[in-house]
């Protein structure tokens, strides 16, 4: 695989070009963008997955809904249907996609809606909404956000990537300088303070660039259709842990520095599970695995014991106050136009 991705170099210069050409237009106003005059915060990348995104929309979500009216607007990855939905409780994650539906199950007081247009998404959210996030819309030119957070994992920052199909950017490095914040996520634990200060020096900041570095944190509890289990429920228990997300090296490590007994089934993100992968994981007697995951699973899996481990955002370096502190003068500086 990394041969052919040496192999494919030129094709990722073609695409560099393409999408910086893109971009430039964008940046000309040949290519129009429009502006909203209601707060839109953007999370998003410049790779094809695997920063934490799903646990930042939480994060933005779980500070935010106290104060402001929230929808959420996704493109609904994975899902079997077209245009516009918001969705509900009920609905399964071939019909929303997993992410979309997850935030609507933890969070039922919010709008949550799919729609790969974003503009026709916002059109119909504005009157809902005090503020709408968006899931995975950093290249989404169309749409121009009040604030862009730009997330990059630490052991795979986007300064040390290339293009697709050689690396995994999704456009060049220099698309970052639209962000107004950049974090750094996924951050070990612990974590030397000169290796972020290293990192902090490395990233081509502007002058009004805020950075922010941030860890995973896990749930003491294992969660399934109708209970609540401690994690240490596992010791002692050998158990099958499916993840079909992008980069589930953090859960491994976590759940092996816990000493616990698993064997680990691996698959691409958002994966559809077929019926004979169904047909394997029907037979495992005790299924752990990650909260996007049981979205897909869940209905499928007929079984009890089939739980899942919730994470969630945490920064680091006592930042947390001033992260939330900017977003929200940011914001209330966007309602007052």
């Amino acid at each position: 695989m990394l041969l052919l991705r040496k192999l494919l170099f030129p094709f990722a210069i073609l695409y560099g070009w393409i999408m910086s050409a893109r971009n430039y237009l964008y940046e000309m106003g040949v290519f129009k963008s429009t502006e909203y005059r209601f707060p839109i915060i953007n999370v998003g990348n410049l790779t094809t997955g695997g920063t934490g995104k799903t646990p930042m929309i939480e994060y933005l979500i779980c500070f935010l809904k106290d104060d402001y009216a929230l929808a959420v607007l996704s493109r609904g990855y994975g899902r079997k249907t077209k245009g516009y939905l918001e969705v509900s409780t009920g609905h399964t994650a071939t019909d929303v996609g997993d992410e979309p539906l997850q935030f609507k199950r933890k969070f039922p007081e919010v709008t949550v809606a799919v729609c790969s247009d974003r503009r026709s998404g916002i059109a119909k959210l504005k009157n809902k909404a005090d503020i709408i996030l968006l899931d995975d819309a950093f290249q989404h030119r169309k749409v121009k956000a009040s604030t862009n957070i730009l997330l990059t994992a630490y052991g795979d920052l986007y300064i040390d990537d290339y293009m697709l199909p050689t690396g995994n950017l999704r456009e060049p490095r220099k698309g970052a300088r639209r962000a107004d914040i950049i974090i750094v996520t996924k951050c070990p634990q612990p974590v030397p303070y000169a290796h972020l200060q290293e990192i902090e020096y490395r990233l081509p900041l502007g002058n009004l660039q805020e950075i922010y570095f941030s860890r995973i944190g896990y749930d003491d509890n294992l969660y399934g259709k109708t209970e609540k289990l401690p994690l240490s429920y596992l010791l002692g228990k050998p158990f099958t842990l499916v993840t079909g997300i992008a980069k589930p090296e953090p859960l491994v490590q976590f759940l092996k520095a816990k000493n616990f007994q698993f064997e680990h089934l691996r698959f691409p993100d958002h994966h559809a599970f077929s019926a004979s992968e169904i047909e394997n994981l029907q037979k495992q007697e005790l299924i752990i695995t990650t909260e996007k995951d049981y979205m897909r699973l869940e209905g499928k899996v007929e079984k009890f014991a089939l739980y899942y481990l919730p994470i969630r955002t945490e920064i680091l370096k006592d930042q947390d106050v001033f992260l939330k502190e900017m977003i929200v003068h940011r914001i209330e500086h966007t309602l007052r136009g």
